[in-house]
């Protein structure tokens, strides 16, 4: 009897035993990803009402053909002054529609968004000079380019979309917005990129950039800088609806300065 007791003794000191480790060893499928995790790990993605998805990553790329960030690609609702030399008929000042083209003589429509001015001329010039014109030399000039903004929201004084340089750095672009407010975290600032279908994001903290600890990112037409609290938790959920709040502001004009 004693030895069948000890038996069932040691067999629940197993089993004990067992739901021990196991508890310290499992995780919670529904925990939030903290923001050091997210720090570390790039292929953690989510995906968009809209399409594609949202991708964490150590390192944002330069805007697909923008010539490795040299130049910024047109977008719909840019303003376009085309210019073709010593034939002033056809010259006009043209408003890149909503599917991203604009129309001109004799040629008609042509894809203008996504492509950068040197290749927007290239094609212009080859297309009049196929038919019409012998070596036609074609300039253009932007007058008005709603790409070259950006949004800025969250825990910053001033949330709204600005206009940038084509040099524009992440320190220019949180001093556009009159800096942090009161509760702002200068080590919880994300800056979310459109790549192709999907967007990137990655964090950075402005307190090492201005330290000389970290360099200053390039900032790009499009891009959409978000300010977290102090003492907030980022968790890749957070990250999505930031998002979503910046791109309505933005399709309402609610942040415009």
């Amino acid at each position: 009897m004693r030895d069948l007791m000890n038996c069932a003794m040691t067999a629940i000191a197993v089993m004990l035993g067992s739901l021990t480790m196991s508890a310290c060893t499992s995780t919670s499928p529904t925990a939030p990803t903290s923001i050091d995790a997210l720090q570390l790990t790039s292929s953690s993605s989510v995906p968009l009402s809209g399409g594609g998805a949202l991708r964490v990553v150590k390192d944002l790329p330069a805007p697909q053909n923008s010539q490795n960030g040299s130049e910024q690609p047109l977008s719909p609702n840019d303003v376009l002054e085309v210019d073709v030399f010593q034939v002033d008929n056809l010259n006009r000042t043209v408003q890149v529609d909503a599917s991203g083209q604009i129309s001109l003589p004799l040629i008609g429509t042509v894809m203008a968004a996504g492509k950068t001015v040197r290749q927007l001329e290239k094609e212009i010039e080859a297309a009049y000079g196929a038919q019409y014109l012998q070596s036609p030399d074609v300039t253009i000039f932007v007058k008005e380019s709603i790409g070259q903004r950006i949004t800025v929201d969250g825990e910053v004084t001033k949330a709204g979309i600005y206009p940038v340089s084509s040099n524009a750095s992440l320190i220019d672009a949180i001093a556009l917005a009159g800096g942090f407010n009161t509760i702002g975290d200068a080590g919880k600032v994300f800056v979310y990129r459109n790549i192709g279908y999907n967007t990137l994001v990655t964090n950075y903290n402005v307190e090492n950039i201005r330290a000389g600890k970290s360099p200053n990112p390039r900032i790009y037409g499009g891009d959409k800088v978000v300010v977290f609290p102090s003492k907030s938790k980022i968790a890749l959920n957070n990250l999505k609806d930031a998002l979503g709040v910046a791109s309505t502001a933005v399709r309402i004009g609610v942040l415009a300065p």
